[in-house]
């Protein structure tokens, strides 16, 4: 048996774990989501969610649907120009008794012809709600939205389209529903949510709510003359804060929708994740993993950024990933210490530190994986030393990520060894410098975000958070000129369990040596060459 065929067995090998079937989600979790969701809600409430905006790309050309993730959770809802509507007291009118309904686009032929076949009114049925409408009785068959005592609904952004000879698309679905909610033009929720904390005010919260709201003053400047928070900033007792409290209810008095529950509401339950869910993340994770372990196989200082790029998301589409979860981050040498780098347009990677943060998203969960490593497949002295401290602090990290424990805590002992580390390399001799070579958070919830919705309080099982410390210094950093340009971050997927943390991408190497050993295995690309092109 040659080496290529011995290769291609082990590779198939690995193939086989990796494709175990994810269970997809029932409609009954489905139905207990929006249970759970009812049981948080006010009494006489009504959560309104809509569907996620189409996005056009060039001309009449639009991206590929990403669908709302809110209404995927509580639905499994995915196509656009729809609305999910969940109120917590049983309602009835003339057809009978229902708890939610969802507003969906009927079929169009001609429409089907340019963009694929839709479920329709009829197919959704099966959907498992209540009850499901045409999107056009959204408009014409309006709800009472003043029956309800409060209206949770999320803030509307500014990115829906009106698409022309489509008179009931999101566009018109949503402003026909601010008109009915009498939702105000120039709608600025900041001001409205502090407005609301005034309302609610105790006298043990005047003092962190003026150092909220002098916060706030400066990141919006539009807040600097409002005579209510200018007059709350100078309150000195409590005599007054009840007058102010009056003039902000009768403020908000014309108000009768919230547009800062709901997304805490579904912070607490999307931060929990059901056993399907941990199945979904788990699958997502390992087709990351063999992302990472494929360009470990196969890059070299001749490759570009996108190439690097290219070869992890082959990978997860042969493993049956529609997409991946976020732009791709592929950044050599200065591009690994820009954060959000997505650019990855260097035509040549050469000698340098190669940092990818790459998912996959598999069935709407993406896993959220980075790794750094020389193109060249063996770390300089600086590099070793400096990856050497940024994965301490990730052992340190995932250590601490224990069932009770705040996230503060994860981020404290990352911080730590990171500072410890800079310490000891002469980076830095104070403390409080080390946030110029880390400047993020090290931890997030993922799911069907990237950065999925939670507390961030503490801790709870089933959780699935990253760890993801690193260390950038780019070129004129205060340093030795040899820590320039070496950008490294490691980040991993956590399952939060009672019996400890789970990483669930520990499959692609970490440590250094790791890595070189894993850099110097044969890869099934070096055989594919394509013919070059004519100038």
């Amino acid at each position: 048996m040659n080496k290529m065929r011995q290769f291609l067995l082990l590779y198939l090998n690995v193939v086989s774990v990796v494709t175990l079937t994810a269970q997809d989600i029932s409609k009954q979790e489905y139905r207990q989501r929006r249970e759970q969701l009812r049981k948080l809600l006010p009494d006489n409430s009504l959560a309104v969610f809509f569907s996620a905006p189409i996005k056009n790309r060039s001309n009449d050309t639009d991206y590929h649907y990403h669908p709302d993730p809110n209404m995927v959770y509580l639905s499994g809802w995915e196509e656009p120009h729809a609305v999910l509507l969940v109120f917590k007291n049983l309602q009835q009118d003339s057809e009978g008794i229902f708890s939610e309904v969802l507003y969906v686009r009927d079929r169009d032929p001609y429409e089907e012809l340019w963009n694929g076949k839709v479920m329709g009114v009829d197919r959704a049925q099966d959907w498992g709600l209540d009850r499901v409408q045409n999107r056009i009785d959204f408009i014409e068959s309006p709800l009472n939205y003043d029956a309800f005592d409060s209206v949770l609904i999320y803030e509307f952004q500014n990115d829906v389209r009106d698409r022309p000879r489509d008179n009931y698309d999101l566009y018109a679905l949503q402003k026909h529903f601010r008109t009915q909610l009498n939702y105000p033009a120039q709608f600025n929720p900041i001001r409205y949510g502090l407005y609301q904390k005034i309302r609610q005010l105790t006298p043990r919260n005047i003092k962190p709510l003026q150092s909220e709201i002098r916060r706030m003053v400066v990141i919006e400047s539009g807040l600097q003359d409002d005579d209510l928070l200018q007059e709350f900033l100078s309150l000195t007792d409590t005599s007054s804060s009840e007058e102010l409290k009056i003039q902000s209810d009768f403020l908000l008095q014309n108000i009768h929708f919230d547009v800062d529950q709901l997304p805490k509401l579904m912070g607490q339950l999307r931060e929990i994740k059901s056993k399907t869910e941990i199945r979904l993340l788990k699958k997502a994770a390992q087709i990351s993993v063999m992302g990472q372990i494929e360009v470990m196989k196969a890059i070299h200082p001749e490759m570009s950024e996108r190439e690097i790029q290219g070869i992890h998301e082959f990978v997860y589409k042969k493993y049956g990933a529609a997409d991946v979860g976020y732009p791709s981050i592929v950044g050599a040498g200065g591009n690994g210490c820009v954060l959000h780098y997505n650019h990855n347009e260097m035509e040549k990677v050469d000698n340098q530190m190669v940092l990818m943060d790459v998912g996959a998203e598999y069935k709407g969960y993406t896993a959220d994986v980075t790794r750094t490593l020389p193109a060249n497949g063996t770390f300089t002295q600086a590099q070793k030393e400096l990856y050497s401290v940024v994965f301490k602090a990730q052992e340190a990290g995932i250590a601490a990520a224990q069932v009770g424990v705040s996230f503060t805590r994860i981020t404290q002992a990352v911080y730590d060894e990171i500072t410890r580390g800079l310490q000891a390399l002469g980076l830095i001799t104070q403390a409080n410098e080390m946030s110029k070579y880390l400047p993020h958070g090290v931890a997030h919830h993922i799911g069907l975000d990237v950065h999925d919705p939670g507390e961030y309080t503490r801790l709870k099982p089933n959780m699935v958070i990253t760890v993801e410390p690193g260390i950038y210094v780019p070129e004129g950093s205060p340093c030795d000129r040899k820590w320039w340009n070496i950008g490294i971050r490691i980040e991993d997927d956590i399952l939060i369990t009672n019996e400890g943390p789970i990483n669930l991408s520990d499959g692609a190497p970490r440590t250094w040596e790791a890595i070189e050993q894993q850099m110097r295995s044969e890869s099934v690309l070096n055989s594919w060459i394509l013919p070059p092109l004519e100038d």
